[in-house]
């Protein structure tokens, strides 16, 4: 009932979907409060030095933003390629460098703008070959219905654990896996790290993967268009080809910078309502959880 409602929904016009999800901003936030006290935690911590009410303001916006993900989402499944591709931008002169990938690339980002939108957008475009890796959900109705959407123009769509599986398969079409790497891991495997003034784990599945199999690694952003709802443009940074060159975790390091500064250029724009800091940082941490020689890691920025 609730998948045959939401592809009704997915019929209606973007400006009819924007009204309802400023009903549902309204509704979930002002009055169910969902999540409030991790939104305002998140928020607090994060920029200790701003004044409540700039924090009211950033949790406002984020509110409409996170509805708006809801409701793009749904349009996504049965929007035009041609309107994906109006709705999202990337730099040409980038467009063409990564035609011009010989193998593949990693691409990082975290949950910022609209991540679903990105992925239809680089297919849609036949850029590359996006490999989405993701956690598959646990309800069957709503694994088969998100797939459906991210494999509308060609993504595959693997699960965590069987990405490793899956790169090891030969390709005749460069590809690019997207990592989203802002979720909370395994704190005993984590890299460790300091962000937006907390004591972070970060995943390392990307830096692992793009040693492993050579692969350009590239750190993206998905800003929201001011003033232009329902439009994003893609900043990307093309962090290195030579990943093995660098010192253990020093790329996972440079791309958690990248994705602070991008929080704090347009701080509503992110997953607030996400338990990112659920996990305490071990006492002690393993050698693979820690940065490499940072004088190594500083020459070899010097150098690139």
């Amino acid at each position: 009932m609730l998948i045959r409602l939401i592809n009704l929904l997915s019929k209606c016009s973007w400006s009819t979907l924007y009204k309802l999800s400023d009903i549902a901003a309204f509704v979930l936030f002002r009055i169910l409060g969902y999540r409030k006290e991790v939104i305002d935690t998140n928020l607090k911590r994060s920029f200790p030095e701003k004044s409540a009410k700039e924090l009211a303001d950033i949790r406002k916006r984020f509110y409409t933003h996170f509805t708006d993900l809801i409701v793009e989402t749904i349009k996504l499944s049965n929007c035009p390629r041609e309107e994906i591709i109006e709705r999202f931008r990337i730099d040409a002169d980038l467009e063409q460098r990564l035609r011009k990938i010989d193998k593949g690339a990693v691409i990082v980002l975290g949950h910022r703008g609209n991540w679903e939108m990105a992925n239809l957008f680089i297919s849609a475009k036949n850029i590359l070959e996006p490999i989405v890796v993701y956690k598959p959900l646990s309800d069957p109705q709503f694994e088969a219905w998100f797939k459906q959407i991210r494999t509308r123009f060609g993504s595959s769509m693997v699960p965590m654990k069987e990405v490793y599986a899956e790169l090891e398969k030969e390709r005749n079409y460069p590809y690019a896996v997207f990592l989203v790497n802002d979720q909370s891991p395994n704190p005993t495997r984590a890299y460790w790290t300091r962000f937006l003034n907390q004591d972070t784990g970060v995943y390392r599945g990307a830096e692992i993967i793009a040693r492993k199999h050579g692969l350009k690694v590239i750190f993206a952003d998905i800003r929201k268009v001011e003033g232009r709802r329902g439009y994003y443009e893609a900043v990307m940074t093309e962090s290195t080809d030579e990943p093995e060159k660098y010192p253990q975790n020093a790329l996972l390091e440079a791309q958690i910078r990248f994705l602070e500064k991008n929080i704090i250029s347009q701080p509503y724009n992110w997953l607030w309502s996400h338990k990112r800091w659920k996990n305490l940082r071990p006492n002690v941490l393993q050698p693979e959880q820690t940065l490499g020689n940072p004088l190594e890691w500083n020459q070899t920025r010097q150098n690139s």
